[in-house]
């Protein structure tokens, strides 16, 4: 057993408050903190980073519309002032559910509750070399790569005598007709009608292809049909090639494979197909659904686990209106961590808990600059109010007033001069033989 596991993690302030453990920082995780802060819980907040990413806006990362930070906010200055919430920057591998205690890559903790709360990653559905080749967007760290690998193919295109080898370093594939993949092939299109151009006027973007590829017949699936009417007319006015009805057979880094369709020259493909949730050790088989998710009841407490909770895209909570759970969406999560927060208090009071019941707030696309479809619970609508809505309810969503204030200046700029100045390819250190080997030790 390692070092890390066999002791305590350390300088965890000692506390007779019922001690609420935490996995993960997201939306759910950060909620659920924020509501127990200054209450009578001590919580312990653990994640792999030391800030909550807003995942909504990391496509405007990924394609120099804002800086990273911009939508990155420190967890340890969320908590000034809050006595009774530690965080730890640390690696969750199992807990014990017959002892309460959860084991980490810095030490083990014991729980008075455990709340698992670490959210999805990227679903590859089984295609190693997909997984290998292709850029997802899940972190900021990924979508600033993204960032800089399309800056550094034009950087590189422009050295390049003949048009036809220039192609695969142009070109830009988009595997996912989620928000996300249709948020990424509107900015991608902007970029590519007004920006580049003017960066590159050696390159003829004529000849660049931005192509949308989704499985199913339709982009935007839980959305109505108005919306995703007019998001495919949207992205094919602002020159996207939208592929329905296709699936990706393989990917090598140079040429997307498409079943039955022929292949796409590219060096450029940004992977938004799916997600899955993370897995933690210490459950059974039988708590987990096929799609991975754990089962939870009503009161998102896994079942035959006491004490142990799941929330957001990792749970799965069926319910008379919504038999296959819940939608994996922010909203959800948030709603979630709120109601788990209620129910903390009145099990330790020993008073009756509440079921989860959500509420369906709506949901939005942004397509480019002055395009978006938002379907609300008692209207839907699209276009430039679309598009001010979206950036509105974004924005507010946004943690920290120097945040807010950064976006919504970078917004201002942008919709006046349509020329984001963030087009910088900073690359990182490599690191030297001689840190690798200290960080090895270290660990």
């Amino acid at each position: 057993m390692s070092d890390f596991l066999s002791h305590p993690l350390p300088n965890i302030p000692d506390s007779d408050l019922p001690k609420v453990v935490i996995v993960g920082a997201g939306f759910a995780g950060l909620k659920l903190a924020m509501k127990l802060r200054k209450k009578r819980f001590q919580v312990i907040l653990l994640d792999k980073h030391n800030y909550h990413q807003f995942q909504p806006l990391f496509y405007q990362v990924a394609t120099a519309g804002l800086e990273p930070s911009a939508i990155s906010f420190p967890l340890r200055k969320v908590f000034h002032g809050s006595n009774n919430v530690t965080f730890r920057m640390a690696q969750v591998d199992y807990f014990d559910p017959k002892i309460k205690r959860i084991y980490t890559d810095v030490g083990y903790i014991d729980y008075t509750y455990l709340v698992l709360a670490m959210g999805a990653e990227t679903n590859y559905f089984g295609n190693k070399n997909i997984e290998e080749t292709s850029s997802p967007m899940k972190t900021v760290s990924e979508a600033l790569y993204i960032r800089n690998k399309i800056i550094s193919n034009y950087e590189r295109a422009i050295n390049i005598e003949r048009s036809e080898d220039r192609k695969s370093l142009m070109n830009v594939v988009i595997v996912g007709g989620g928000p996300t993949g249709v948020e990424l092939a509107g900015a991608m299109a902007d970029l590519r009608n007004n920006v580049f151009p003017k960066d590159y006027p050696e390159l003829n973007f004529h000849n660049m292809k931005i192509v949308l590829i989704e499985a199913g017949p339709e982009l935007l699936g839980p959305m109505s049909k108005t919306s995703k009417e007019h998001a495919l007319t949207y992205l094919q006015s602002l020159g996207v090639e939208v592929m329905l009805n296709t699936l990706v057979k393989d990917y090598n880094g140079h040429k997307v494979v498409l079943a039955d369709k022929g292949t796409i020259e590219t060096q450029t493909l940004l992977w938004a197909a799916g997600i899955k949730p993370n897995t933690i050790g210490g459950l059974e088989l039988e708590n987990y659904a096929p799609n991975g998710r754990i089962f939870v009841d009503d009161f998102s407490e896994i079942k035959d686990c006491p004490g142990v909770f799941a929330l957001g895209d990792i749970s799965l909570m069926t319910q008379e209106d919504y038999p296959k759970g819940h939608p994996q969406v922010a909203q959800v999560a948030i709603q979630q961590a709120v109601n788990l927060s209620y129910n903390l208090h009145k099990i330790e009071e020993g008073k009756e808990k509440k079921a989860f019941k959500y509420k369906d707030l709506g949901s939005m696309a942004t397509v480019g600059r002055k395009l978006a479809v938002v379907d609300l619970p008692f209207i839907k609508f699209q276009g430039i109010f679309a598009w001010f809505t979206w950036l509105f309810v974004h924005l507010m969503a946004i943690l920290g007033v120097k945040n807010k204030l950064f976006i919504f200046l970078d917004w201002s700029w942008n919709y006046l001069s349509f020329d984001p100045s963030l087009r910088l390819l900073i690359k990182p250190k490599a690191v030297r033989p001689s840190e690798q080997k200290a960080l090895t030790e270290e660990r």
